[in-house]
């Protein structure tokens, strides 16, 4: 994640980056660009340009577009104010060397409140409407939309993923895999959960994000990969196997640890 190294100015984020022995970032503008607005409205094709070319430069390559809103909104004027600014981060991917934009899929609890027994089904097909509508844009401009599944969202199983897969045929859609999102505390179903995830759309995924999990009292907390209970090396092989030269984002790291932990993966994923 490019904001892993904090909110800086363009070219002291791509220098700070660069001291990560990294070759591609999931970026996200407003998190990770501090002196650039880069509020919906704002894109244009020199910006998006300019911004390409600084990490271009410094020979990261942006893998992801990170847009992250939440596609069920309640409230239909904020869920459009949401989507409005997706459509133009699908608009601009390719000007920033972007094949893909993602989000996550909005809290599958949204509508319980207004509507305790039927809350999923409304916000199943508040997703489904949304995913239709950015699966339309992102086929216009040849990038992809990447769902990410979480087990508190909206798409909360892997077979739910499959489900909208099934419903929006657009091969636009792709899935952005993170395991350790749909594992949450189950983790003695990890790998049951994992591969389930391959068999239903293996085929689908485009890229993937890597954490691990500790036990932190009664909970279970999320951290940098490698150390955890999570099997990290066997989910590599296996992501390997699915998906050879595939980007992986680590999430939940500091810059510190980076180079460290990238050091340690590949030799899991070399054993």
């Amino acid at each position: 994640m490019a904001h892993t190294a904090g909110c800086l100015p363009l070219k002291e984020l791509t220098a700070a980056l660069q001291t990560y022995n990294i070759d591609f970032v999931q970026l996200a503008l407003s998190k990770a660009i501090q002196d650039i607005d880069t509020s919906t409205g704002k894109l244009s094709p020199g910006l998006a340009s300019y911004i390409g070319e600084q990490f271009d430069k410094a020979g990261i390559r942006i893998g992801v577009l990170g847009c992250y809103i939440n596609p069920v909104h309640p409230d239909p004027a904020l869920r459009r104010a949401e989507i409005d600014r997706f459509k133009e981060h699908l608009r601009y991917a390719r000007q920033l060397g972007a094949p893909m934009v993602a989000t996550e899929t909005g809290a599958l609890t949204t509508f319980q409140e207004t509507d305790p027994s039927r809350y999923e089904e409304i916000g199943w097909d508040t997703l489904r409407a949304t995913v239709e509508e950015l699966a339309e844009e992102a086929e216009k401009w040849g990038v992809f939309l990447g769902l990410e599944g979480v087990c508190t969202h909206t798409l909360s199983t892997p077979a739910k993923m499959r489900r909208m897969l099934d419903e929006v045929p657009s091969s636009a859609i792709g899935v952005v895999f993170d395991p350790c999102n749909w594992i949450g505390h189950d983790i003695q179903l990890q790998d049951e959960i994992v591969d389930s995830a391959f068999s239903l759309f293996g085929d689908r995924i485009i890229a993937a994000h890597l954490k691990d999990m500790y036990e932190d009292g009664s909970r279970i907390r999320h951290g940098s990969a490698g150390r955890g209970l999570f099997h990290t090396a066997e989910f590599l092989k296996k992501l390997e196997a699915c998906k050879p030269m595939i980007d992986v984002s680590l999430e939940d790291i500091a810059g510190p640890e980076v180079k460290e932990t990238i050091d340690l993966l590949n030799s899991l994923h070399r054993r």
